[in-house]
């Protein structure tokens, strides 16, 4: 068990970081554990995990920027 100073935020206790980008990914604060509708589960260890807004990554939930290809009409 590690000893933390009281007034010193622990991971639990901090709030997670999410950026939403106009026209572009979610971002979050990793690692993160995605679950989908169907209950499946995509995990990333990384610092920083873009997640898609646009439906059209081949490798949704993450974003693969296919955003940047086509302009959003809707």
């Amino acid at each position: 068990m590690t000893d933390t100073p009281a007034n010193q935020p622990t991971s639990a206790d901090k709030p997670r970081r999410v950026v939403v980008v106009p026209g572009g990914p979610i971002l979050v604060e990793g690692p993160v554990s995605l679950e989908l509708p169907d209950g499946e589960h995509v995990e990333s260890d990384r610092f920083m995990v873009a997640v898609c807004a646009c439906r059209r990554s081949k490798r949704y939930p993450l974003c693969d920027t296919s955003h940047r290809r086509k302009v959003r009409t809707d």
